[in-house]
């Protein structure tokens, strides 16, 4: 019965794929509480939409509606500038690199409290960075 359903609705519908995406969301909203406009002659609802659709008895472009709103996503806003730095830990920057305090500052400086050299300076980071593992 079923065969001679989907023969009857390829000439309301001519494009199989599109009677199927059609019946489907027609047998959705029958499921959903809409009231179907056949008699239901112990049918299923998938066999119920074809039936409606081969006799002409549903709007198609009333159907085609509720599916481009049933598989349409509605895009989330943008968070405002205040949300986006509260995402941002405060002890990180937006490198993810911590902040220097200046305890580490001081611990920077030479014995007298001179700056290190840039030779210093290089091997004292080379010496951290040996120590994480490379990405």
């Amino acid at each position: 019965m079923a065969r001679v359903t989907v023969e009857d609705c390829v000439l309301k519908v001519p494009n199989r794929f599109d009677l199927v995406m059609l019946a489907a969301q027609r047998a959705r909203n029958v499921s959903r509480g809409e009231a179907p406009t056949l008699e239901r002659d112990n049918d299923k609802n998938p066999v119920l939409a074809l039936r409606e659709i081969a006799e002409g008895t549903v709007e198609l472009p009333h159907i085609w509606q509720d599916l481009v709103k049933a598989v349409s996503r509605v895009p989330e806003p943008e968070p405002a500038d205040e949300e986006v730095m509260d995402l941002i830990p405060t002890d990180q920057n937006i490198f993810g690199l911590q902040d220097v305090s200046a305890e580490e500052e001081t611990a920077n400086l030479g014995a007298e409290g001179e700056e290190l050299s840039a030779e210093d300076m290089e091997a004292a980071i080379e010496a951290e960075l040996a120590g994480r593992p490379h990405r």
